[in-house]
């Protein structure tokens, strides 16, 4: 409609037809939103009145609860029961889905049935969730919860000792973190970890975007967080954490939340109430469980450069972690960016060597536009990243170690072999560098020294806290106030004030009723409509217009203050050196281990059989490529399956064999592929059988590239095959058993010609 028209719109007879069919929708909307935001409130107290309320779309049975543990904590191990629609098999890994204890309860990995439990499930995986409940034990402490999900996974692994690899862990945002650290101490318990939107390296980020990471230092470092803790007589309210997270979109949390379904109020209300039962279902901590998280890794940003100790003096260093870990981030999420996800390995790391000298495998993808929650809400996300990671979690377990993205592409664009994709997106994972890294954008170093003084001036802070303000507040806090407190808090009188205790709404349930028997919406051509979605529109504009003015004040206040050289002389920070101040240090004994290990396999390049050469053939032809595509593992497996059992490797065996294969290439490329005519059978048949398998597999994903192709000859011609072999057309990979791939006369007549 254009503005000429909308002047004229109340000369127009219909004009006023549509107004009042406008105003009796929007009447009816409002009184039906009114008995939402009740059925909201009498969700909440239902939740509040439970012992372990979670949103688990799946039943579960309790198999360790924590609190029995020798140092109890709210946690507990459950398993999550399938329904008939789902076929576990007992062979493949369980997976364990840990939820992030940020404010709200447990379940959110499981809260549909596109969900991180859903598609493990489908894809066979026992399934279990790591939950816990909306009070803390008294004195139960960040390192305690660490020592009770160990103690968890050890119980996961016994519940299946038959299982090909290690429990598969999800950690949702701040589960994340705390799954990496439990790893780092107990890297034995873990096959490969995902952690989804969780920030591990807190300082990162990119000017103009990202202004979370400056809260701690505006307002003056953990100080707060000790009051806060205080003022609730040793309990920390989760409800701030939420509170925090509804700040960084007023847009959406004054408006855009509660219009949508105002809007759609005949479509969207369950949906809503889904949500808001998670959303609302507020949860605590131990005072001293946020001081140790504010302190040590929002503000101090320690874990990647590995200054955090456990109270036996072992050092949590990243680098230990033996297991793939899997990093899903988006350029999307306002909470975790993919700076702070992803920066830790350039604080760890000097290059992708480095990575492979520790024999870490790192696989990282990064959404284009979804939100924080939708990382591990989404079924959109669920449907497609989740269910490609756990269908293909074993590729995954065995990628030679290096830095790999997860590139997902739709299975129609799959020409060649569509038939050894698993669902509906072929995963290919291409090797990257720390560039990769670097060009998403990151802090240059006089950024990390601000960031260095805005820790300092909590650690000052906090110090004056507590010798002169604490022992005040401790003693005038009372466990009656620190309820009311508790109460009173913005996000549950949100909830609270369209209670059952409110008697001026005593009227909404009739009335609803009432309405929804009487139901007139307003027709889609109304332009009262469009009226409505531009005043919408305006006002979002407005707030975010208000909330992008807040963070550049808030950004150029940061930088100006703690980039001033007095302060930052004041605090001690070192201006001359070119070391950032969150590097990782290094061990000259793990040097000397890697060059033992290099010794080691330089001297068992020329030892080994027929598969150590094939395999290492594999690495070789595949390494031009840059890339493991799916389809490929899928042909190993097809062959594999097809041996007998008894020459069957384990998952675990065929890992080992892959990774020293591969760092054989690394450390001398030249002198490996020399060696694999050492390892070959004199048996031209096995010879051919084994060279027709490994092109299979290369061929999988499709045509070879021109590099991939000359490798390829040579390889034939290390195998005694000659080279116009590496150009036959192979059979169909995992068709036939491995021993009748080619025929005796063929295998007589490849020699006659070789």
């Amino acid at each position: 409609m254009t503005q000429r028209e909308a002047q004229r719109l109340p000369s127009h007879p219909a004009a006023v037809d549509y107004s009042v069919e406008y105003a009796v929708d929007a009447w009816q909307r409002s009184i039906l939103f009114l008995d939402v935001l009740r059925r909201r409130a009498v969700q909440f107290e239902e939740r509040a009145s439970q012992t372990a309320p979670h949103v688990l779309d799946y039943e579960a049975e309790l198999v360790l609860d924590g609190r029995g543990l020798q140092r109890p904590v709210n946690y507990a191990l459950v398993r999550i029961i399938p329904n008939g629609s789902f076929k576990i098999d007992p062979l493949k890994r369980p997976f364990v889905v840990v939820d992030p204890r940020a404010g709200h309860g447990p379940g959110i990995g499981g809260f549909k049935a596109d969900s991180e439990i859903g598609v493990a499930m489908k894809a066979g995986h026992p399934t279990y969730l790591i939950g816990f409940l909306p009070d803390p034990v008294p004195g139960q402490t960040i390192e305690d919860i660490g020592r009770a999900e160990a103690t968890f996974l050890e119980t996961v692994i016994a519940r299946h000792p038959d299982a090909e690899g290690k429990p598969c862990v999800i950690g949702n945002c701040q589960a994340g973190w705390a799954m990496m650290m439990v790893n780092a101490l107990r890297p034995e318990l873990f096959g490969p970890i995902i952690v989804a939107g969780s920030p591990l390296s807190y300082w990162a980020g990119v000017r103009g975007k990202n202004p979370m990471r400056y809260s701690g230092g505006l307002l003056g470092g953990s100080w707060l967080t000790a009051l806060t803790g205080d003022l609730g007589g040793g309990i920390f309210d989760g409800a701030w954490l939420v509170q925090n997270f509804e700040n960084q979109n007023p847009a959406n949390t004054l408006w855009t939340k509660q219009y949508n379904v105002w809007s759609k109020i005949d479509t969207e209300a369950e949906r809503y109430l889904g949500f808001e039962k998670y959303w609302g279902g507020l949860v605590l901590l131990n005072a001293d469980e946020m001081q140790w998280i504010v302190d040590q890794l929002f503000v101090g940003n320690h874990l990647a450069a590995g200054n955090i100790r456990t109270s036996d003096g072992a050092a949590i260093d990243l680098r230990t972690i033996r297991s793939p870990i899997v990093v899903f981030c988006s350029h999307g999420d306002n909470i975790t960016p993919p700076q702070q996800a992803l920066d830790w390995i350039l604080d760890l790391y000097d290059s992708v060597d480095d990575i492979r000298a520790w024999g870490q495998t790192i696989v990282y993808t990064i959404h284009d536009n979804i939100g924080h929650l939708g990382i591990f809400v989404s079924g959109g996300v669920a449907r497609k990243q989740h269910d490609e990671f756990a269908s293909n979690i074993d590729l995954i377990d065995v990628l030679p170690p290096g830095l790999y993205e997860a590139v997902l592409t739709p299975k129609g664009e799959a020409v060649d072999n569509p038939e050894l994709v698993t669902g509906e997106w072929v995963m290919r994972c291409e090797a990257r560098t720390l560039d990769d890294i670097r060009a998403l954008g990151a802090n240059d170093l006089a950024d990390e020294r601000k960031f260095e003084a805005a820790a300092r001036v909590s650690e000052v802070n906090l110090s004056l806290y507590r010798a002169n303000v604490q022992p005040f507040v401790r003693a005038v806090t009372t466990p009656q106030m620190a309820e009311a407190m508790r109460a009173l808090h913005p996000m549950r009188l949100s909830y609270a004030i369209f209670g059952a205790r409110n008697p001026f709404l005593a009227w909404v349930d009739d009335a609803a009723d009432w309405v929804r028997e009487n139901r007139r919406p307003a027709k889609s051509d109304n332009p009262m409509l469009g009226f409505q979605e531009l005043a919408s529109r305006q006002i979002v504009d407005g707030l975010d217009f208000w909330r992008k003015g807040v963070e550049r004040i808030a950004e150029e206040t940061f930088h100006a203050l703690y980039g001033a050289p007095v302060l930052q002389a004041a605090l001690g920070i070192d201006t001359d050196s070119s070391r950032p101040p969150r590097r990782a240090a290094r061990s000259k004994l793990h040097q000397a281990l890697v060059e033992r290990r290099i010794d080691e396999l330089n001297n068992e390049m020329n030892h080994g059989g027929l598969v150590e050469a094939a395999v290492r053939a594999l690495i070789y032809v595949g390494y031009a490529h840059g890339a493991v595509d799916e389809r490929g593992f899928a042909a190993i497996r097809g062959i594999r399956d097809a041996l007998a059992p008894a020459n069957q490797r384990t998952l675990a065996e065929f890992k080992t064999l892959v990774r020293d294969q591969f760092l054989m290439l690394v450390i001398d490329e030249e002198a490996a592929v020399l060696a694999i005519p050492h390892l070959l059978p004199e048996s031209i048949k096995e010879r051919c059988e084994a060279f027709d398998m490994l092109r299979q597999v290369l061929e999988a994903p499709g045509a070879l590239g021109d590099e991939a192709s000359v490798r390829l000859r040579r390889v034939a011609t290390l195998f005694g095959l000659g080279s116009e072999l590496a150009t036959t057309s192979p059979a169909r990979p995992g068709k036939r058993a491995a021993a009748q791939i080619l025929s005796p006369v063929r295998a007589a007549r490849i020699q006659e010609r070789s």
